[in-house]
């Protein structure tokens, strides 16, 4: 899940950037995309957090494992293809220190990298990897 405000595209560029990068490197199409802000992201994150833990940043959910900030990054890059993953080598500093630098990346990517004006339309070969209905939904815990 990825914070957009629609299901198709994200109006920050960091986001937006991230998903295109993730579905040039999946070929296999593992990794299916979700807007937080839609009803169903509540429905999931309630589903898989049992610790009502608020969850307002990236979201992986793998065989029911709920993953958020640097450790579902470096989940999704574990499974790409390419030099993207030399970056599986960041397991190695401590979750507290990578998720200080995510949050503040996060927190600046407005000022840092800006905002799209208007949605990317995705282009019928994509369309499949963004989810906006409960049965598509289905295969998130497999």
């Amino acid at each position: 899940m990825f914070d957009g405000i629609c299901n198709v595209c994200n109006l920050c560029n960091v986001c937006n950037h991230w998903v295109q990068f993730v579905i040039k490197r999946d070929p296999k199409g593992i990794f299916k995309f979700l807007s937080l802000q839609s009803d169903l992201a509540r429905s999931l994150i309630i589903n898989h957090n049992p610790n009502n833990m608020q969850l307002n940043s990236i979201i992986l959910i793998d065989k029911g494992q709920i993953y958020t900030e640097s450790t579902a990054i470096l989940h999704i890059i574990n499974k790409l293809t390419g030099p993207i993953r030399f970056f599986i080598l960041f397991w190695i500093i401590p979750k507290k220190i990578r998720d200080r630098a995510y949050r503040f990346i996060a927190k600046n990517r407005y000022r840092f990298f800006g905002k799209k004006e208007s949605c990317l339309v995705p282009s019928k070969e994509i369309q499949n990897r963004f989810i906006k209905t409960k049965i598509e939904s289905g295969k998130i815990n497999e």
